[in-house]
């Protein structure tokens, strides 16, 4: 299966040499400030992913702090960021034995040349290797059809098309049961289920499972609802380092009350085993 859900061996990327890692790079100007120019290539409706921009501040993070693998990252988005040159500034909080805490914004420029804050973010990193090896659990991996079985973008009609620049740098195939929205016959069920991987056929790693999270249509599409549903604040757990092969995402929605909506998302690698989990809070529009 992970053949099929992926590019040919000789030409899939390998990590530090993909798209991904690429446009998530960010450049050390001082002790904890970094610059770096968000891609036009992750974005939707114009507005860069949340998914891209939690990675972004992940790698920054990453050579911020003494360990090396996200365990925990909590992200505020307070204005949409577009593409376009971007600074980052992290600070160390409390640094452990097993855990070290830092905290990270995004800023980007006004027409006057003023900063803007974009996202916050506090996160703990530790080093996922040192894990042991002990499982206990009730979680099950979702039941999505083979990769064969479901859809993506090249198979069909794209509703995004034109819009969504992120999905031409995405391996996306919906299950079928969760696919109605893009026919004109939305469910009704907060649900949203993929095979994931990137385009290029690099491996997901712990970075990677930051936008694996926040990457799949938003679960209010089969809601029968439409346009940008925009985030609020997002925690991600990142639980275990994936095993190569492509990944299954289940999103699901309990609760659209007010205008916001929560989405649960679970991250499952080839060997079954719950490698990320995520919440997040957003907006959406009713009229």
């Amino acid at each position: 299966m992970a053949e099929a859900a992926s590019a040919s061996s000789s030409s899939r990327a390998v990590t530090g040499d993909s798209e991904f890692d690429r446009d998530t790079a960010v450049v050390r100007r001082a002790p904890g400030v970094y610059d770096i120019d968000l891609s036009s290539g992750w974005t939707i409706l114009g507005a860069v992913n949340g998914g891209y921009l939690l990675a972004v501040l992940g790698r920054a993070l990453g050579d911020a702090l003494p360990h090396p693998d996200p365990f925990t990252i909590s992200a505020h988005y307070l204005t949409a960021s577009r593409p376009g040159r971007a600074v980052i500034r992290t600070e160390t909080v409390r640094t452990g034995r097993t855990l070290s805490t830092g905290q990270a914004s995004l800023f980007q420029y006004d027409d006057e040349g003023n900063e803007v804050e974009r996202i916050r973010v506090l996160a703990s990193y530790g080093d996922l290797a040192g894990l042991p090896d002990d499982v206990r659990t009730t979680a099950k991996p979702p039941a999505i059809p083979p990769y064969e079985q479901c859809f993506g973008p090249a198979d069909g009609p794209d509703p995004l098309k034109g819009v969504s620049a992120i999905t031409e740098r995405l391996l996306l195939k919906l299950d079928p049961a969760t696919l109605g929205w893009a026919l004109g016959q939305p469910s009704g069920k907060g649900e949203m289920r993929a095979w994931f991987g990137l385009a290029d056929g690099r491996d997901a790693d712990p970075l990677s499972l930051l936008l694996a999270v926040d990457a799949l249509p938003p679960t209010a599409f089969e809601m029968g609802l439409k346009g940008w549903v925009p985030t609020v604040e997002l925690t991600a757990h990142i639980r275990h380092r994936p095993a190569p092969g492509p990944l299954r995402v289940a999103i699901t929605t309990r609760n659209l009350a007010g205008g916001f909506l929560e989405e649960d998302a679970e991250v499952w690698d080839s060997e079954d085993r719950l490698v990320a989990q995520s919440r997040q809070l957003a907006r959406v529009r009713l009229a």
